[in-house]
C-alpha cells in the first residue's frame, strides 16, 4: 500500500511537471485566438412599419397560415422607446436603427441635441458599398428618410428631398415625386439628380439594364395608394429590380420598408393590414430567395414600433379573422426581429432598437 501510495505521489508530479512545460500533455491553449466570422458581402435591412406579432399573425392566416417569415430561425425583440417617451414614431424609430442614436419622436437622422448623425446607409456608401432604398410611401417619409437625410423634423419634406443630392445612394423606388419638382422654391431637383448620374423612371416595369447608371423610381406623385386601392404588387417588382440591379456590384446594402402596414393600423383596418403584410411577405420571400441562392447575403427584418394595439378575437378557416384595436396611434410593445445568413446569430435576444445599427456596423466590411 506505501509503495502504491508513493508512486501515486510521484506520478501526480510528473504530470504537474509536464503541464508546466507545455510537454506530453494535450493542451488547450484557451488565449489562442478564435477564427473571425465572415462578414456577409451584403446586407438588405427590411422594415414593416407598425408590424407587430398580431400583424404577423393576420398576415399569416391571412395567406392561407403561412408566411415566408416562417423560415427565419435567428429572432429576437427589440425595445422601441424614443426619448420623447414610451411610444416611440417612425422618424425616431428609424433613425435609431440608422445611426444608433436615441432621440426625439420627430427626428430625421439626428440625434435629441438635432446634431446629425451619420447613418449605417451612409457608411456603408461611403465605403465600399452600393446603397439602394426602397419605400410603399413617399420617399421623403420618415423611415426611408432617416436613412438619408438630416432634418429636425419629419414634415420638411422638400428639406428632406434636398438631402438625397447629397447621400451616397445609388437606387431608390418611393413615392413623393412632387417634393423632388414641385416645390415652393422652384427648383427642379429631377435635374440635378440627372446631373448627378440618375436615371429616372416613372414606372417600375421600366427599369432595365444594362445598369451604367444610378436609379431613381417615383410610383406616386406625394404617397403611392394602398393595395387594397389599387396600389398592386410594386413592392416585390421593386424588390426584384433592386436585386438585379445590385447583383453585380459588388457589396451592397439595401433598406426596404413595407410603408403601410402602419397606415391600415392607424386607420384600424384589419383587411389592410392583412394585404399590407402579404405584400411584404411576398417581398421577404424575394429577397430570401436571392440570400439563399447567393450565400453572403445577411437580411434583417423588423419593425419600428407596432401600430393600433391589434388583437385578434376570432376568425375562421378561410382567412377571415376579428381584429380588434385599443388606439389608433403606436404601442410601446416590444416588436421581432428575424435574421438569415452571415451573422444572424448575432440578432437573437432582447435589446434596444439601437443595437441593430451596433450590430450590423460590426458586420460591415471598413
Amino acid at each position: 500500500m506505501k509503495l502504491f501510495i508513493r508512486f501515486i505521489f510521484l506520478f501526480s508530479l510528473f504530470i504537474s511537471f509536464s503541464c508546466d512545460n507545455g510537454k506530453d500533455v494535450n493542451v488547450t491553449n484557451s488565449t489562442e485566438e478564435k477564427e473571425e466570422p465572415a462578414l456577409p458581402k451584403n446586407i438588405i435591412f427590411m422594415i414593416g412599419d407598425g408590424m407587430g406579432l398580431t400583424q404577423i399573425t393576420a398576415g399569416m392566416i391571412g395567406n392561407n397560415n403561412e408566411l415566408n417569415l416562417e423560415e427565419f430561425k435567428h429572432i429576437g425583440l427589440i425595445k422601441t422607446t424614443s426619448t420623447s417617451g414610451l411610444i416611440t414614431d417612425s422618424a425616431a424609430g428609424a433613425t435609431a436603427f440608422s445611426t444608433g442614436k436615441k432621440t426625439y419622436n420627430g427626428a430625421i437622422g439626428v440625434d435629441a441635441d438635432t446634431t446629425s448623425v451619420e447613418t449605417i446607409l451612409e457608411i456603408a456608401g461611403n465605403g465600399n458599398y452600393a446603397t439602394g432604398i426602397i419605400a410603399t410611401s413617399s420617399i421623403t417619409h420618415a423611415t426611408p428618410a432617416s436613412f438619408y437625410a438630416h432634418q429636425s423634423s419629419r414634415s420638411m419634406d422638400e428639406a428632406i428631398a434636398m438631402d438625397m443630392l447629397s447621400a451616397p445612394v445609388d437606387f431608390f423606388i418611393g413615392g413623393g415625386k412632387d417634393y423632388f419638382s414641385k416645390r415652393e422654391d422652384d427648383l427642379n431637383l429631377l435635374d440635378s439628380l440627372s446631373e448627378k448620374g440618375f436615371r429616372i423612371y416613372d414606372e417600375v416595369d421600366s427599369i432595365a439594364g444594362p445598369y451604367e447608371n444610378k436609379i431613381a423610381a417615383f410610383i406616386a406623385a406625394k404617397q403611392p395608394e394602398s393595395i387594397l386601392k389599387g396600389r398592386k404588387d410594386i413592392l416585390p417588382r421593386a424588390t426584384n429590380k433592386a436585386l438585379d440591379y445590385f447583383s453585380d456590384k459588388g457589396n451592397f446594402f439595401l433598406q426596404i420598408e413595407g410603408s403601410q402596414i402602419d397606415w391600415a393600423g392607424h386607420g384600424n383596418d384589419s383587411e389592410g393590414i392583412i394585404a399590407e403584410m402579404i405584400d411584404f411577405d411576398q417581398a421577404i420571400g424575394d429577397v430570401l430567395e436571392f440570400a439563399k441562392n447567393d450565400g453572403n447575403t445577411l437580411v434583417i427584418i423588423t419593425a419600428d414600433h407596432e401600430t393600433g394595439g391589434y388583437a385578434i378575437l376570432g376568425g375562421d378557416d378561410e382567412g377571415n379573422i376579428e381584429g380588434a384595436f385599443s388606439t389608433d396611434y403606436h404601442t410601446g410593445t416590444m416588436v421581432p426581429v428575424f435574421a438569415y445568413g452571415p451573422g444572424a446569430e448575432n440578432f437573437i435576444g432582447i435589446y434596444e432598437n439601437t443595437a441593430i445599427f451596433d450590430k450590423l456596423l460590426e458586420l460591415i466590411e471598413r
